[in-house]
């Protein structure tokens, strides 16, 4: 798995953690950390995990063949 894959997961991940906050506890940690569903960095942080879902939408289609040779041990 590249680089990139790896961060637009990890960003994945995040997002799908603060949508449970906001499922279960009526509570947006992003805009709680950056000033409000409404001001620009957190309108930014919200883009950009949302294009990380996206590009995470290859990792779904990608081949099984791929992954499997990663599994081998670097020399």
């Amino acid at each position: 798995m590249s680089g990139l894959q790896r961060t637009a997961l990890v960003l994945t991940i995040i997002g799908a953690l603060n949508w449970g906050l906001i499922g279960f506890f009526n509570f947006d940690l992003v805009a709680a950390i950056f000033g409000g569903q409404t001001a620009a960095f957190s309108r930014i942080i919200y883009a950009i995990v949302g294009i990380a879902g996206l590009y995470s939408l290859s990792i779904l289609f990608k081949p099984d063949e791929d992954f499997v040779g990663n599994l081998e041990p670097q020399r």
